[in-house]
C-alpha cells in the first residue's frame, strides 16, 4: 500500500472517530488521560519532568493535582484536533465565541509588510490555522514527520486553496521570504526545539532554551509585523476564544539572543494564562549548553513516588 493510500486511509479513520458526539470523546480522552497516567506512560513522565523544571515552587500535592489536569486537557486536545481536521472550517469556526484581535490582524495583512504570526502549542493551534486562512492565504511552517503517510495525513487535513504548508527544511526560508517581501502572512510554531546550530539558547521558564531565530530573522530583513496569536478552550466543552497580540519589537532585534528572549518571554505569558492547555508533553530542554555541563533532564526524570 502506498504512502498516498495510507494517508488517506488515515484521514477516514479520524474523520469516523472525530464525528463522535463530543461527550463521547471527551469520555475516551479522559480514559487515554487516565491510562497514561496508570501506566507511567512517557506523557504522564515528560509533563511530570517539565513541571518540575518549570514551576519549582509548587508542592508535591499542587504539582500532582496539575500533572493530572494537564495530562486531562491534553488527551482532550488531541480529540479536538481529530475534529477540527476532520470538519468543515466553516462549521469550526463558528465556534469561536471570542474573537480578540481580529481587526489588528486584518490590519497588519493591509499594510502589504508582510505579517508573521508566532503560536505557541497552547489550546487549539490547528483552529487557529483555520481562522488565520478564512482572513486570506497564509503559509504554515511544520516540521515533516518521519512517515510519508502522516505527513500525506497532514497535507489532507490542513489543506485548503489559501494554505500554504511549507516544510522547515532548507529551502523553507527562501520560501517564507518571497510570502512576506509579497505582503504575505506566515505562521510559525516558534517553541519547538530546532537542531543545534539553527538556534540560540534564552530563558523559558527559568531555563535556558534551545530557541529557534528563524522569526527574528524574518523580521528583521523583510520589516514584517509580527504577532502572537492563539485560540484558547474557554469552559469545558468546544467554546473557544480567539487572541492575537502585537509582539515586543525586540523580537526583530538583529541580536539573536535578544530576540530570542523576547520571544520566549511572550510565548511565556501566554502558556501561563492556562498551563493545563500548553503542550508539556513535548521535551523543550532535552539540548543544553554546552559550556553548561548540565545532561538532557528528561534521561533523568523521576518516577512518581
Amino acid at each position: 500500500m502506498n504512502a498516498d493510500l495510507r494517508a488517506r486511509l488515515l484521514y477516514r479513520t479520524a474523520a469516523l472517530l472525530g464525528r463522535l458526539p463530543w461527550p463521547v470523546l471527551k469520555a475516551l480522552a479522559d480514559a487515554l488521560a487516565w491510562t497514561w497516567v496508570r501506566a507511567n506512560a512517557r506523557e504522564s513522565r515528560v509533563v511530570r519532568r517539565n513541571l518540575e523544571l518549570a514551576y519549582p515552587g509548587l508542592d508535591d500535592a499542587q504539582r500532582s493535582t496539575l500533572h493530572r489536569r494537564i495530562l486531562r486537557s491534553t488527551a482532550r486536545q488531541t480529540f479536538e484536533m481529530l475534529r477540527t481536521w476532520t470538519r468543515p472550517p466553516a462549521q469550526n469556526l463558528a465556534r469561536l465565541r471570542e474573537r480578540h484581535g481580529q481587526d489588528l490582524y486584518d490590519q497588519a495583512l493591509a499594510s502589504g509588510r508582510g505579517v508573521i504570526v508566532a503560536a505557541p502549542h497552547f489550546g487549539n493551534w490547528e483552529l487557529l490555522n483555520q481562522w488565520l486562512a478564512s482572513r486570506g492565504k497564509i503559509a504554515i511552517v511544520y516540521r515533516p514527520p518521519d512517515s510519508a503517510a502522516v505527513d500525506g495525513f497532514l497535507q489532507l487535513a490542513r489543506g485548503g486553496e489559501t494554505v500554504q504548508q511549507v516544510r522547515a527544511e532548507g529551502p523553507a526560508v527562501r520560501q517564507l521570504f518571497k510570502v512576506l517581501k509579497d505582503g504575505g502572512a506566515v505562521g510559525i510554531l516558534p517553541d519547538q526545539q530546532p537542531k543545534m546550530g539553527d538556534g540560540v539558547f534564552a530563558p523559558f521558564f527559568g531555563h535556558q532554551a534551545l530557541t529557534m531565530t528563524l522569526v527574528n530573522r524574518l523580521a528583521e530583513r523583510t520589516g514584517a509585523i509580527v504577532l502572537y496569536g492563539w485560540v484558547e478552550r474557554v469552559g469545558e466543552d468546544l467554546d473557544y476564544a480567539l487572541h492575537v497580540e502585537p509582539a515586543d519589537p525586540a523580537v526583530a532585534d538583529p541580536d539573536p539572543v535578544v530576540a530570542a528572549t523576547a520571544l520566549n518571554a511572550g510565548l511565556e505569558r501566554i502558556a501561563r494564562r492556562d498551563p493545563t492547555q500548553y503542550q508539556w508533553t513535548y521535551k523543550r530542554y532535552t539540548l543544553r549548553p554546552p559550556e553548561s555541563g548540565q545532561a538532557n533532564p528528561y534521561a533523568t526524570a523521576r518516577h512518581p513516588h
